[in-house]
């Protein structure tokens, strides 16, 4: 579907390297796509919730507080990180794969799904042993090992627990069990086609204030009924 924004909104993003070509070497080069994606997205109004940088690929669980904020961050960051990859590797051209893709994410339903998924990434990937252990994840900060300039929690967050002590608790039992494999299915669905990740009910809202369909219409032949009288 066409990409969708809507301010105030927590959204997912995914962004690919070229080709699935490496997006970060080394420790420098992660640090300075963190520190560029921290001053785009301060720049431009976004508050990163979780994030994971993967060898090929980052993802971002984020709200923009404009129609406009998440584009330009991620293009900020791409002018910003993007020059100082190429002059450090001595290549040119792009390094992302065309457009980022974004899904907008009912936060009161899946925020807690949706920053496991982030942060589980690299331990479905084969990277650590423990998702607390991969140095290029907000995983870290949300168990309360250190603390992450980049990283400003949602309400959703907070309601996860009463405490600190609380909600790193569940965030700690939540990333040490695998997500269901129909979740996982679930949400990588809606990560590769854009359609928003929100109960029917959510889906009634957003629909009648953006007057837009937001769920995958049937694939087949339209009723009869349906079909005008030409």
């Amino acid at each position: 579907m066409p990409r969708l924004v809507i301010p105030g909104e927590v959204h997912h993003v995914l962004q690919r390297g070229h080709n699935r070509q490496t997006i970060f070497h080394d420790a420098e080069d992660a640090q300075a796509l963190l520190a560029a994606l921290r001053e785009a997205s301060q720049l431009h109004d976004l508050k990163v919730h979780a994030y994971a940088l993967m060898p090929t690929h980052l993802h971002l669980l984020a709200t923009p507080g404009t129609s406009v904020g998440l584009a330009r961050t991620m293009q900020t960051l791409g002018r910003r990180y993007v020059g100082h990859f190429n002059r450090r590797h001595g290549r040119t051209g792009t390094l992302w794969e065309g457009r980022f893709r974004t899904t907008v994410i009912e936060a009161a339903a899946f925020f807690e799904t949706m920053m496991l998924y982030v942060e589980q990434n690299p331990l479905r990937g084969g990277l650590v042993e423990c998702a607390g252990d991969y140095p290029w994840s907000s995983a870290a900060h949300h168990l309360g090992q250190r603390r992450d300039p980049l990283i400003a929690e949602h309400a959703a967050f907070w309601a996860l627990g009463n405490t600190p002590f609380d909600r790193e608790l569940r965030v700690r039992k939540g990333l040490l069990a695998p997500q269901d494999t129909q979740v996982l299915a679930r949400v990588r669905r809606h990560v590769h086609s854009g359609w928003p990740l929100m109960t029917p009910r959510q889906a009634a809202v957003w629909e009648a204030q953006l007057q837009r369909p937001l769920t995958p219409q049937p694939v087949g032949r339209p009723r009869l009924d349906s079909v005008p009288n030409k």
